[in-house]
């Protein structure tokens, strides 16, 4: 027993007279910038991630380099 296409038509035409298709066009353009702007920064924290790490690689081996050296 799930939703069939006459169900989810009936709940579309009370959407689109409650809101108005202007306002679901707003609402679907601002969802959109939202998901769009999530993702970038999901990209852009695993990018800062992966620096990280490489950074904390560099580090180590730099320590582990003077102590060799010191010996």
């Amino acid at each position: 027993m799930g939703i069939g296409i006459k169900e989810l038509l009936v709940i579309l035409v009370i959407v689109i007279v409650l809101f108005g298709t202007k306002k679901l066009r707003n609402i679907g353009g601002d969802l959109g910038g939202a998901i769009k702007s999530f993702r970038s920064a999901v990209k852009d924290g695993e990018e800062a991630k992966k620096q990280t790490d490489d950074e904390e690689e560099t580090i180590e081996g730099e320590v582990t380099s003077k102590k060799n050296e010191k010996d």
